[in-house]
């Protein structure tokens, strides 16, 4: 009645884009290889992986770097990044402590202390330590990265060198020139310490933010012990000429 019905339009498979290429399959497995499976981080992995990874952006990006942007270098998400760290402050006070408040060797302390070394020993000593085993290029970029936004970390690490190293260095270069006095140190001799103790951060610095060599194409990683004796030297000689015995005058002695 309703006439025969040809089926064979229904014998070839339809491709719905027959335009586009059909993927090949790709190589198959070796026979018996078992791709091994992706491992997962413990915490303290993953924690270390985010604070490493931050230490290395901040200090090539500064402290404004976004947080989505750093998520993304370490390859982690943006929500996981907040997981193990909150706030941005909570990852910049970490970073803090590991970079700067975790370097400092309570052992520099007892060395400045020692009663039968000279003060030039102790000096040499201490900044041969504290130049070649701190300034690293991520302190000192970190460093003037914070010091040209919010002080965050320059304000604490410069309270840090107030409170245990720069009374200390007081104390032993009035020694030097055999004054006993337990004054306040004086505007000029705190502007003499930080020429010392500027010029040793400054010898990193003209690497690690100049870009230029530092005291030889040869050895540009260390600095000698020598060159840190020299600028030793040269500073409490300097003090000794400039200020003599002043320091233990009393007022009444200043004022004649």
């Amino acid at each position: 009645m309703y006439g025969r019905v040809d089926h064979s339009v229904n014998s070839v498979p339809l491709q719905k884009n027959p335009d586009r290429p059909r993927k090949r399959p790709g190589p198959a497995a070796a026979p018996g290889v078992i791709a091994p499976p992706r491992r997962r981080l413990g915490v303290a992995e993953r924690e270390r992986q985010i604070l490493d990874g931050a230490i290395r952006f901040f200090s090539e990006k500064g402290l404004d770097g976004q947080l989505r942007d750093l998520a993304s270098s370490i390859g982690v998400t943006h929500a996981l990044l907040y997981h193990y760290f909150p706030t941005k402050q909570a990852l910049i006070d970490r970073v803090y402590i590991e970079v700067f408040e975790g370097r400092w060797q309570p052992e520099w302390e007892t060395l400045l202390d020692d009663r039968d070394r000279s003060p030039e020993d102790k000096l040499t000593a201490f900044y041969d330590e504290y130049i070649n085993a701190t300034l690293s290029r991520d302190f000192v970029r970190i460093l003037v990265f914070s010091g040209l936004t919010d002080h965050t970390i320059t304000d604490r690490f410069f309270s840090l060198l107030r409170q245990r190293l720069f009374p200390r260095l007081v104390r032993e270069t009035r020694r030097f020139r055999d004054c006993s006095s337990r004054a306040r140190p004086s505007e000029r001799e705190l502007e003499l310490l930080m020429g010392l103790h500027g010029g040793f951060f400054y010898i990193p610095m003209r690497r690690w933010i100049y870009a230029q060599g530092v005291a030889s194409d040869a050895a540009p990683v260390r600095i000698s012990q020598s060159l840190v004796r020299d600028r030793v030297r040269g500073y409490l000689v300097a003090s000794r000429v400039l200020f003599g015995d002043a320091a233990q005058a009393t007022p009444r002695m200043r004022r004649a």
